[in-house]
């Protein structure tokens, strides 16, 4: 595996964690995800870079409309 490619999901993972403390959630669950979801795009799926970074902007809108439709 590449370093820039564990560079790249080094930092979704730290943003998770970091945009879950700030939305007082849970930081374990959101950087797991963003964890998990790497590693699926890339070794279950093998979409490559693009493909985490895809997967990264699929959890994002997954969490932003959970947190929407939880709200109202």
């Amino acid at each position: 595996m590449p370093y820039f490619t564990i560079l790249i999901i080094s930092v979704f993972a730290a943003f998770f964690w970091r945009a879950a403390e700030f939305e007082n959630a849970s930081a374990l669950l959101w950087g797991g995800l963003s964890l998990t979801i790497s590693m699926v795009m890339l070794l279950l799926i093998h979409a490559g870079l693009i493909g985490i970074i895809l997967g990264q902007v699929g959890l994002f809108a997954g969490i932003t409309l959970f947190r929407v439709l939880r709200k109202s």
